[in-house]
Order: structure tokens, then C-alpha cells, then sequence
């Protein structure tokens, strides 16, 4: 897998985290540095564990799914952007949301965001990814929109919270495809 899928893909996973993000920014009010940063830490570290966790999952399975593993890349990753489309046709009031960054506040949002990269790993190991390079780069791109989305939801309020889910998911569905038409030879 080139780098910039790796790229588009852990944009994509991120999303979620992002719109969460956004929320505990526009609860927070006025986001400070270490908001930004605990949100970070917390969606990124499980959005780099999860895909690994994933991955080993997936590479104890590969005897028995190796000739339908493109399949399963195409369902889980199609799957998980139907998921986040249809989410982002759901506005939930994030003005509800707990204004705390607390651990107890933060770990349940960051398990609840990082299950669909768990799949994604498993399909990594299907697809023979060198995995430390991509949860590295998923972990640091989570890390890097999610301090950002505390930001903006404290400057900007709701309005892109929809539009990064939808737009999260319209690229893991993407990708899905890619990798179904390439493994039928549809793209070089």
C-alpha cells in the first residue's frame, strides 16, 4: 500500500475522533492548549493501538482467508464508511456532550472512535501492510486533526462536525472499492 493511501486512510479514521473533537471543543468553550493535546493523545494513542491490535488479529486468520481477503477489505472498509455517512446525517446535539478531559471522560470516546480501525488493521493484514509506519502515521494524524477539531469546535462551533464524518467515510469507502477493483484487475 502506497503512502499517500496510507495517508487518505488514516485521514478518513480520524474523522470520527475529529467530530468528537469538535464537540468537547464547543463544550469546553474556550479551548485551551492542554485540551488540544489530552484529546490528541487520547483518539490518536487508540486510533495507532487499535489497527495493530487488528493486525494481529488479522495475521493469525490469513491461511484461512487468503483467497477472499480483498472481500472482507472492501466489506469491513465499506461497511465502516456507510457507518460514518449514516452517522453524519445524525447531528446529535453536542452541546451535551461532557466538557471534561478527564480519563474517565476521554477513554470511553477514544474506544468508541477507534473501533473501526481495529477492522482496518485486520484488513492490513491481509493486505501485508508494513504495519508500525501505518499506525504510526494514523496515530499521528488522528493526533494532529483531533487537537485541531478541540480548536475549532471551540472557535467555530457544530458546523463541520457532519461534513468530517461524511467526508471520513466517503474515503474509507473509496478505498475499499480501490482495493476490490485492483485485486479483480480492474486497475493497475
Amino acid at each position: 500500500m502506497r503512502l499517500w493511501e496510507l495517508f487518505f486512510i488514516a485521514v478518513g479514521l480520524s474523522m470520527d475522533a475529529f467530530a468528537v473533537s469538535v464537540c468537547k471543543g464547543l463544550s469546553a468553550g474556550r479551548a485551551r492548549p492542554g485540551h488540544c493535546l489530552t484529546a490528541g493523545a487520547w483518539f490518536g494513542g487508540f486510533q495507532g493501538l487499535m489497527p495493530l491490535l487488528g493486525y494481529l488479529l488479522g495475521a493469525r486468520l490469513e491461511s484461512f482467508i487468503t483467497r477472499i481477503d480483498h472481500w472482507i477489505a472492501f466489506v469491513l472498509l465499506g461497511f465502516i464508511g456507510l457507518q460514518m455517512v449514516r452517522e453524519s446525517r445524525d447531528c446529535p446535539d453536542c452541546q451535551e456532550m461532557d466538557a471534561s478531559f478527564s480519563p474517565g471522560a476521554m477513554f470511553p470516546l477514544a474506544v468508541a472512535t477507534s473501533i473501526d480501525a481495529l477492522a482496518v488493521g485486520v484488513t492490513f493484514a491481509f493486505l501485508r501492510v508494513d504495519i508500525l509506519p501505518a499506525v504510526s502515521l494514523i496515530a499521528v494524524v488522528t493526533f494532529l486533526l483531533s487537537a485541531l477539531g478541540v480548536k475549532a469546535g471551540s472557535v467555530f462551533g457544530i458546523r463541520y462536525k457532519s461534513r468530517a464524518e461524511l467526508a471520513g467515510g466517503v474515503v474509507l469507502i473509496l478505498m475499499g472499492t480501490k482495493i476490490l477493483l485492483e485485486h479483480l484487475g480492474f486497475l493497475g
